[in-house]
Parts: structure tokens; C-alpha cells; sequence
């Protein structure tokens, strides 16, 4: 029985075989050769999950440092650009066949981009092209497993921060563990997205009902604790996507903002249906969590704690290294706090919190971007993707699902005003102390 060939529909680019094969130094190399360089590396930055912005920066750079001129529209997942020297003009599009968050292989880039003027000047086309398929290869910094898990201590922490308590956290945790396992195990067999999402989101709410199921048969434990099955399912939630879309809005990068918008709500619509489908199978409903018991002082150590161990799950699911997912935690478990504590202690409207929250997210990461080495990205949005409202958006496509439209209505209003506010409140960060950022040029 003959097996069927599935041919990539994007087909690979072999760099190496386009290029020629001298001893010259890129910097006396065609333009053919020199725009190779500065394409391939844009291309591969957009594969990182980084923002339009960054893309084009990166690329302008290495543009001077070679002595041609380089312009550029960028998308979601292609580049389409031009590169000329005054004589001759050189035009490409490149394409991704998919997208991710990949903070590792986007310091090293970023690092190849910084170091150009020092290391890459002397250096032929064959070189730069060796160099950035070493950089290439780094796929993930983590295991399926370690991934899951790291899945698993973020959904328990954020289940925590909406209101659970030590039942919820711990069905979220082995739900959400086994569904990013699954997902990441799909995934490096390159199956489609939807697929993906579909049967990883469902399989953690068939998990956390199993589990609540055999809690409540043998301990007597209350149906109520079955709202945290939201949680379960909040790895998938594209905070990366929805925050970096705001950024490139703000540089009237339309093109990439709107694709990465739209990215993001497929995404979100996608796991929320599977979600909502699942929650009928299995009669669970998204009712309030149980009050904890917990003085104002208890509350706010316990969400300092939750918020690090949350942003730190977050960051290890976008492949950073322990201490960039470090420094991110620390940073994001003081703003998350601070936001919560605006929300309860000083009656602050949400979406005004959040903004504060991920203002403050921000001027931090400034103050210690270069002490510790990494690009600003890396430590800004995972420090504040735990404040992205899952929760507000599932809810709002379960009432919708259920023809509750006021109620649904209103969790929308809230997500949409939220999610504005974050980006926003880092853009007004990144105004405020970079002075590249804060100039439309």
C-alpha cells in the first residue's frame, strides 16, 4: 500500500544555494547576497512573535551597516521588501508557515544584530548564513513535558488570582498540564492549528471535570468549584499576539496589527467554542468561585507569589531561559498585585488598573533591561499576560453561546477596554524612556 506524499505548501528556502560561494566580505558582496542577510534575518524575528516595529528596526539597521537602502511591509507572517543601493533594486517576499513565541531564539537575534558592526563585517555570505541557521535551530529550550508543566504552575496560579481556591488550582493544574503536553506533542508533528487548539482545550476541561468528578465522589467536595474549568484552558489564550498587536497600532503598522488582532480573536474564538461545546458535554458552568477566607495582608502575599509563579510558567511556554523568566516574574508579580489591589483597595475601574499595571510593567523592564542582557519584549508581555481577562472572554462566548446577550455584552465590554489597556499602558512606557520609540521617523 503506497503511502500518500503531503508536500509543504511553503516551500523551504535554501540560502546557501543562492548565494555565491566567494571570499569577499558581505560588505563588498552583491546586493543580491547583502539583502539575503537582512531578509532572511527579519524573517526569521517575525518567527519569534516580535512586533512589526522590531522587525523593520532590525532590518534598517543591518541596511546602513551595509550600505544599502532596505524598505519593508510586514504582516503577520511575511515580509515583503526591497533593497537598493542607488543602481540596482532587489525584491523579495518571504513567508512563514506559522507563528510563535520564541524569546531565546529572539536575544540571540538581536544579539546578531547588535554585534554586526564588530563580528559580522568581516565575514562572507556563507559565514552569515552558517550563523543564522545555528540560531535557527533553536526551536525550544524545553521539553513537551517541562512545557506542560510550566502550563500547568501558570493556569494554577492564574486560577488563584480570579478567586479559586487550593481545588480549583490543583484540577487546572493537571488539566492544563496534560492539554499544553498534548498541544506541544501536536504541534512538532506540525498539525494545523485548529486542530491543535481543539483537542488540547478539550482534553484539560475533560480533565479538570474528571478530576472535580472523583473529588466530589470521594470527599464530598462541592459542585461549585467546577467554575475554575475555565482555567484549565487558559494557556491557550494569545496574550503575545493581543499585546504586541497594540504595539504595532501605536506605530501606524496597521498591516501587522491588524493581522495579529485577528490571529488572536481566531484563536481565542476557537478555544472558547471547544470550551463552551465541552461545558455542555459535561454540564459545567462558568458560576463564581467560592470566597477564600483570606485577610487583606494573606491576599496580597499570596498574589505576589501566584503572579511570579504565573508569569513564570508564562515565560518558560514563550522559551525563555530561567533568568529572563525570572527577572519577568519578578517584574510582573509586583504590577499584577498592584493592579488587583487598585481593583479591591482603591475601587480603580479594571481597564484602568490594567493600564497602571502594565505602565508600571514597563517602566520596570526599562530600568533593568540592560543590566540583565535581554530585549525589552521579552520581559514586558510575558510580565503582563497574566492580566489579559481569559476569563472575561470565555465567559462573554459561553453567555453568547447561551443567547444570554446582556450578560455577554457586558463580560466583552470589559475584555475589549482590558485589552486595550495593556498594550497602551507599555506603549506609554516605552514613550517615556526610549527615545527611538517615542519619535515617528
Amino acid at each position: 500500500m503506497k503511502h500518500k506524499v503531503i508536500y509543504k505548501n511553503h516551500m523551504d528556502i535554501p540560502w546557501h544555494d543562492y548565494i555565491n560561494h566567494t571570499d569577499l566580505a558581505i560588505t563588498e558582496s552583491s546586493l543580491a547576497e547583502k539583502a539575503s542577510i537582512i531578509g532572511r534575518t527579519g524573517i526569521m524575528l517575525l518567527s519569534c512573535g516580535t512586533g512589526a516595529w522590531r522587525v523593520r528596526t532590525s532590518m534598517d539597521k543591518l541596511s546602513v551597516l551595509l550600505g544599502v537602502t532596505c524598505t519593508a511591509d510586514i504582516g503577520l507572517l511575511s515580509i515583503e521588501y526591497t533593497c537598493f543601493d542607488g543602481e540596482k533594486s532587489f525584491t523579495q517576499v518571504l513567508c512563514l508557515t506559522s507563528t510563535g513565541v520564541n524569546t531565546s531564539k529572539l536575544n540571540r537575534l538581536e544579539k546578531f544584530v547588535d554585534d554586526f558592526r564588530t563580528s559580522g563585517f568581516n565575514k562572507t555570505g556563507e559565514e552569515l548564513h552558517a550563523a543564522l541557521d545555528e540560531i535557527e535551530q533553536i526551536h525550544t529550550l524545553y521539553t513537551p513535558l517541562a512545557l506542560g508543566l510550566a502550563a500547568g504552575f501558570a493556569c494554577g496560579a492564574f486560577t488563584f488570582l480570579l478567586g479559586g481556591g487550593p481545588i480549583e488550582m490543583l484540577c487546572a493544574f493537571f488539566g492544563a498540564s496534560v492539554g499544553n503536553y498534548v498541544r506541544m506533542k501536536m504541534a512538532a508533528k506540525h498539525l494545523t492549528l485548529f486542530l491543535c487548539i481543539t483537542v488540547s482545550v478539550s482534553l484539560a476541561c475533560f480533565i479538570y471535570a474528571g478530576l472535580l468528578q472523583a473529588a466530589e465522589y470521594l470527599f464530598n467536595v462541592s459542585v461549585q468549584h467546577e467554575a475554575g474549568y475555565i482555567c484549565s484552558m487558559l494557556f491557550i489564550i494569545p496574550g503575545f499576539p493581543f499585546i504586541t498587536s497594540g504595539i504595532d497600532f501605536a506605530k501606524l503598522d496597521m498591516r501587522s496589527g491588524i493581522e495579529r488582532l485577528t490571529y488572536a480573536l481566531l484563536i481565542v474564538f476557537v478555544a472558547t467554542l471547544a470550551a463552551w461545546v465541552m461545558a455542555m458535554l459535561l454540564h459545567l458552568q462558568p458560576i463564581g468561585f467560592l470566597p477564600l477566607e483570606l485577610s487583606t495582608a494573606e491576599l496580597i502575599i499570596l498574589r505576589f507569589i501566584a503572579g511570579f509563579c504565573g508569569v513564570f510558567g508564562f515565560s518558560v511556554m514563550f522559551n525563555s531561559p530561567a533568568r529572563l523568566a525570572t527577572s519577568a516574574a519578578l517584574i510582573g508579580a509586583f504590577a499584577n498585585t498592584l493592579r488587583l489591589e487598585l481593583i479591591d483597595l482603591a475601587q480603580i475601574e479594571p481597564a484602568v488598573a490594567a493600564f497602571i499595571g502594565a505602565l508600571v510593567a514597563g517602566l520596570l523592564a526599562s530600568g533593568t533591561k540592560n543590566r540583565i542582557g535581554y530585549p525589552r519584549i521579552a520581559i514586558t508581555v510575558p510580565s503582563i499576560v497574566i492580566m489579559v481577562p481569559g476569563l472575561y472572554l470565555y465567559r462573554a462566548i459561553y453567555n453568547l453561546g447561551n443567547m444570554t446577550l446582556d450578560v455577554s455584552a457586558t463580560y466583552l465590554a470589559s475584555t475589549v477596554l482590558i485589552v486595550m489597556a495593556l498594550p497602551l499602558g507599555l506603549i506609554f512606557a516605552r514613550i517615556l524612556t526610549d527615545p527611538a520609540f517615542r519619535h515617528c521617523t
